[in-house]
């Protein structure tokens, strides 16, 4: 029972032991040998509290706030002695701030219980007695067989035992586990392959013996027992076998598999790190405040305590005859009547412990919060989301973040690849409505004008093209122009690893230079978004690939169907850069295409347009395009076979087989002929380049956290701006040892110190990246700390998340913002001071564990800039606010209370920088109520109350004239210095927005080197870094007439920032 108890309560997990054992259909043993384990279900909490802990749980965390702790003390002690004041003037405070908190605190987790809802009640169909049978995904038990159908996602992580193939393999993409894109293959065991229906599986007899759950995504060892004719089948399980809650299924109609881990163990939920309460920094300071000003109460308690007892020391004042001593008090313990003094002085004078500031920080915070959700610059029309706000109590932080964290694939990009250009035989194309257009002079226009490509439709009168050397190095006809584009395409369509849905294909590809089919009839699958690109690109041109064997490819050219005969694969490796195949064309000729980075292919290449391939590449990059050469060998038999011989020895050695297969792939792809090369855009989100700059200059560092490979994620980063193309790319990967890491370190930072004016930007590799934090924390840190810019890639989730934590308790405590799509950015979500989730198209795991959720990257810098900003000014104008108007004290007379409350009112009417009609009636209407409440009170004796001290006191002071000469005289004495500090500081150093009120009082509008000053089309007079701080002191629309602009670079849709209509730029 107690320990169900800790359970429920979230402190004691289920007892585990080293392995698991599961049975199939939970089909357990009936000789009565078994013993069942006991295993969580399939729900998933991204909730803080239960019913059974919310109450402990929410009083522990309020009574960590040293206010909420204080005041209780207080209330105890005045139930416990004899105080000056009722317990009633402590209690009732504190029962209503913990009241407050704890509504607001159960609300926001009551929005998170309905989110994990959703998941947990979606529909999913198990395997059960025989039958397919429809439940909740939070049903599904350990053991079920579940089945999937195309595009779903995994509700658990299951061991896969059939699909609709017949090898029993699919294909699925872990996007939102670990921000890859690409198709992965897995299998299931040749016993269960076979069994594709839900009658063949009830047959199924198994056990799978498995590892407990662990977060590592890519580590999974099992075996499966499967009982066939009272014999006992033994086929181990690794990776390849599991598919992973939150990935999808691709390409494959159905699957079945046999849940192994549910809920919160399987790898997805693992990776997510412990739920913690976040503080705002202003909220710490408020308890630093507050301990300084408990400390100036305990030392004003014993200074009153010991003055006391100076006082009566003289036995006439001692016990004086309007306060007689009782007998009891006169034997008491001098020590105790010590203590019971001093505590009596604490209760008399705890009101400088503003307990009403806490209530009102939350009710401004949980009220502000409304703010972004009700902000239309937020909102995206596309998919009709808007801001939420999960947790209110750190607005403040957005205004105050130094490091942003984010993610790749999905918040920086759209997930989607694009072809733009290429360059064939030296001649750059771009695509246009599926046509290719050329930017130069061609053999038939030698004009230089954009001129369209004519049809290649005789082709099919062609015999097969001819491949020679003298043809590839200078075209002298149309004929042979088209010819080079149609080997081009042909590299493209052939060299690559894409899958195909089996649809229709006929009439596919049918067109000149285009082709007629939908998207919606081809649909590829790629183990790289860049080949899917490329493969899609060629269909469009009019060369198609239509699918492929283990033996064949079939391509389309002009509705032509051609058959190549699949040789080899050299696949793609990070050391080579490229990858190769060597087909057989119909004619019988061999050919090797070969496709990868210029730097690993120019260098191979022996003939074709190498220097004017290279030129192109370049202005590629610069645009932020994604390039990859495309070269071919023609293979004569001789050479074949002996290119067959060498890769059979290879791929068959015992021992260093990587080694030697390395060694023959040099060997085969050298002596190549240049086709040219392509240019695919990784699109970006809408103003991602604009956002990263903005953060930049705002002092802002970004680094970015991915799991996709190193070339992909450098290419992103160059184009999104993240790094800059005069940036010193320092790189740290594929470090083997510590040694080394230590010695790369340092050398890293020797060339940083040597080309310190230089900026530079840094690339780490998950790998490298444990051995740097294992042994060599600070220098990484020192390296990291002098980089523009920082790339974190191959990351594992907790990567992230320790990477984020290693800045956190650096000494400089930076406030940190993660910010991700996707479940395999929710640790570092957590982990930051603010998670921002981005709601993509990679579920909601992301959303539902952060902090804000925003449709869009580009978002983000309204979201800092401009209610970041303004949260910080209120909470740190109410906090400083509050601690000056506590100054002021009833017990040192009403003239002096009524002094103060004018004072404060007045003093937060200066320091009101927007004034509405709801301002003059809370600023005004206090100072009015004040009064009236005053002399009701005390202009009438009221028959519930025992005692009326202050009855016909107030009315007997404002009778008084030199009252109301103190009053003012006072009031006017308190604000002077403001006042005068103030207009000083506006005539001395005015801010961006006194600048714009003084100058908008003038006949002209200047250039106030503002962002909302510029000329239609230009950019501001000032720096970025000084835009953004005007983002919040906006020109004024009184007095000039302003249109939007669509070359503003922050805020194309953000209504807070305008550009003039007509100014005179020779003011700037």
């Amino acid at each position: 029972m107690w320990r169900w108890v800790r359970q429920q309560l979230g402190f004691d997990p289920p007892h585990q032991s080293d392995t698991r054992t599961i049975y199939i259909a939970n089909r357990f043993p009936q000789n009565g040998l078994y013993t069942p384990q006991k295993f969580i279900d399939n729900r998933i909490i991204s909730s803080k509290y239960t019913v059974w802990n919310f109450v402990p749980k929410n009083l522990f965390e309020q009574f960590r706030r040293v206010a909420n702790f204080y005041f209780l003390i207080i209330f105890l002690v005045q139930l416990m002695i004899d105080t000056p004041t009722s317990p009633i003037t402590s209690g009732l405070p504190l029962f209503f701030v913990i009241t407050v908190t704890a509504i607001k605190q159960g609300y926001e987790d009551w929005l998170r219980h309905n989110s994990d809802n959703e998941v947990n009640g979606a529909p999913v169909y198990v395997v059960r007695s025989g039958g397919l049978v429809k439940t909740r995904s939070k049903n599904i038990r350990v053991g079920d067989i579940v089945r999937i159908a195309k595009d779903e996602i995994f509700p658990a992580d299951l061991v896969l035992l059939s699909s609709d193939r017949l090898d029993g393999s699919c294909h699925v993409t872990t996007a939102s586990l670990d921000g890859e894109t690409n198709l992965k293959t897995h299998v299931a065991v040749p016993e269960t392959a076979v069994l594709q229906t839900v009658a063949s599986l009830d047959t199924l007899i198994a056990v799978i013996e498995c590892q407990q759950p662990e977060a590592d995504l890519y580590r999974f060892m099992g075996r499966m027992i499967i009982t066939q004719q009272m014999e006992e089948i033994v086929r181990p399980l690794g990776p390849e076998s599991l598919l992973l809650r939150g990935a999808r299924l691709k390409n494959t109609k159905e699957i079945f598999g046999v849940a192994i881990y549910t809920g919160m163990e399987t790898k997805m939920a693992l990776n997510y790190k412990s739920k913690s309460q976040k503080r705002s920094a202003v909220e710490k300071s408020m308890n630093t405040f507050l301990i300084i000003y408990l400390i100036i109460l305990i030392s004003e308690a014993i200074i009153s305590t010991i003055l006391k007892y100076t006082w009566q020391a003289e036995e006439k004042w001692d016990e004086p005859w309007y306060n007689q001593k009782t007998e009891h008090q006169r034997n008491s313990s001098k020590i105790l009547r010590f203590i019971s003094d001093f505590l009596a002085f604490l209760v008399l004078y705890n009101f400088i412990i503003p307990i009403s500031l806490y209530v009102t920080v939350e009710m401004q915070k949980f009220l502000g919060s409304f703010f972004i959700g009700w902000d239309l610059d937020l909102y995206h029309e596309e998919s009709g989301q808007k801001a939420q706000v999960n947790t209110s109590d750190l607005n403040e932080e957005l205004g105050q973040v130094e490091y942003v964290f984010t993610d790749k694939t999905g918040t920086l990009t759209e997930n989607e690849m694009q072809f733009r250009e290429c360059s064939i035989n030296g001649i750059k194309y771009q695509e246009i409505n599926g046509r290719l257009v050329s930017e130069g002079p061609t053999p038939d226009s030698s004009e230089g004008n954009l001129s369209y490509l004519n049809s290649l439709s005789h082709l099919n009168n062609l015999t097969h093209l001819t491949t020679s050397s003298s043809f590839r190095t200078s075209p002298e006809n149309e004929s042979e122009l088209i010819k080079e584009h149609d080997l081009f395409f042909k590299a493209v369509s052939l060299c690559h690893t894409v899958q195909i849905s089996n649809v229709q294909t006929d009439g596919i590809g049918d067109g000149p230079w285009q082709s007629n089919f939908a998207p919606s009839q081809l649909e590829y699958y790629a183990s790289s978004p860049d080949e899917k690109a490329l493969v899609e690109a060629a269909a469009r041109i009019g060369i198609v690939f239509i699918g492929h064997s283990e033996e064949t490819m079939e391509v389309k050219t002009l509705g032509k169907l051609e058959r190549y005969k699949l040789l080899h694969i050299l696949e793609f490796d990070s050391d080579r850069r490229r990858m190769s195949v060597i087909v057989q064309a119909p004619s019988g000729e061999k050919l090797l295409f070969a496709k990868g980075a210029e730097s690993s292919i120019l260098p191979k290449c022996v003939g074709g347009e190498i220097e004017k391939t290279r030129i192109h590449v370049d202005e590629f990059a610069l645009k932020g395009l994604r390039t990859l050469c495309m070269a071919y060998k023609q293979l004569t038999s001789k050479e074949y076979e002996e290119i067959d011989r060498r890769l059979f020895e290879a791929r068959t050695a015992l021992q260093q087989r990587e080694e030697k297969l390395a060694a023959v792939f040099q060997f085969i792809e050298k002596d190549l002929i240049l086709l040219g090369a392509t240019a695919v855009e990784d699109r970006l989100q809408d103003r991602v380049r604009e956002t990263i700059e903005a953060l930049r200059m705002a002092g802002i560092k970004v680094w970015v956290l991915t799991g996709d490979k190193h070339e992909t994620a450098v290419s992103v980063s160059l184009s999104c701006g993240h790094f800059h193309r005069t940036m010193n790319i320092l790189e740290l990967i594929n470090q083997k040892s510590d040694g080394e890491c230590a010695e790369q370190l340092r050398q890293l930072a020797r060339r940083i110190k040597e080309d310190h004016v230089i900026q530079h930007g840094l690339v780490v590799d998950g790998t490298s990246l444990s051995l740097a934090l294992r042994e060599h924390e600070k220098l990484f840190m020192e390296v990291c700390r002098n980089c523009s810019a920082v790339l974190c890639c191959r990351m594992a989730p907790l990567q992230k998340a320790k990477v984020i934590r290693l800045i956190k308790i650096s000494p400089e405590k930076p406030i940190t913002l993660a910010v991700g799509d996707g479940a395999n950015d929710v640790s570092m979500i957590q982990e930051a001071h603010v998670g921002i989730g981005i709601m993509g198209k990679e579920g909601r795991q992301a959303a539902r564990n952060s902090d804000y959720a925003i449709a869009r990257f580009k978002f983000l810098s309204k979201l800092l800039f401009v209610h970041g900003h303004f949260y910080y000014i209120r909470i740190a104008t109410l906090v400083q606010y509050f601690f000056y108007k506590m100054f002021g004290n009833w017990t040192f007379g009403t003239l002096v209370f009524t002094v103060m409350v004018i004072t404060v009112t007045v003093k937060m009417a200066l320091e009101t920088h927007f004034w509405t009609w709801i301002n003059h009636l809370v600023t005004w209407g206090s100072i009015i109520f004040y009064f009236i409440f005053s002399l009701f009170y005390g202009g009438i004796l009221w028959p519930f109350l025992g005692s009326q001290n202050m009855y016909f006191v107030f009315i007997q002071l404002l009778s008084s004239g030199s009252a109301w000469f103190a009053i003012i005289l006072m009031v006017v004495m308190c604000l002077f210095l403001d006042i005068v500090k103030k207009v000083f500081d506006r005539q001395l150093h005015p801010t961006n927005t006194e600048k714009a009120q003084l100058t908008e009082t003038n006949s002209g509008i200047k250039c106030l080197d503002s962002m909302c000053c510029f000329p239609e089309g230009e950019t501001a007079c000032a720096s970025v870094g000084r835009m953004l701080e005007r983002v919040v002191g906006r020109c004024s629309p009184t007095h000039v007439s302003r249109s939007w602009s669509a070359s503003d670079p922050f805020y194309t849709n953000d209504r807070s920032i305008l550009t003039l209509s007509t100014m005179d730029s020779s003011t700037c």
